[in-house]
């Protein structure tokens, strides 16, 4: 039996806040396409921090959707610093798309 934590309710609340901010290129959200590595709730300092990626490197809109991201969970957990760090390892692949976000891309 496991326990649902106030950290894991959390943690599906920002999943699905960040359901709404959408990748402008492809028109799926970042949480479906796998964009989202980690999402970690530090009580003690008040911040949450999320590691993400791009679909690559070079996404030109790459800013706007970290900022997307930044608004989402600023929006969401507004009593909480926000931080939001971008990685690219490991790489992004189609494998972290959601089986949603497969339908919604008919993949």
């Amino acid at each position: 039996m496991s326990l649902i934590t106030n950290s894991d309710i959390k943690s599906n609340i920002a999943m699905a806040a960040l359901h709404n901010v959408i990748d402008p290129e492809i028109g799926l959200n970042v949480a479906d396409l796998g964009l989202i590595y980690e999402i970690n709730f530090d009580e003690d300092e008040m911040r949450v921090s999320t590691i993400m990626t791009l679909t690559t490197q070079f996404c030109p809109m790459g800013e706007s959707i970290v900022d997307g991201v930044t608004q989402a969970m600023q929006q969401t957990f507004p009593e909480y610093n926000i931080q939001v760090d971008l990685i690219f390892d490991p790489p992004w692949s189609y494998d972290l798309i959601s089986e949603e976000g497969r339908e919604f891309l008919n993949l």
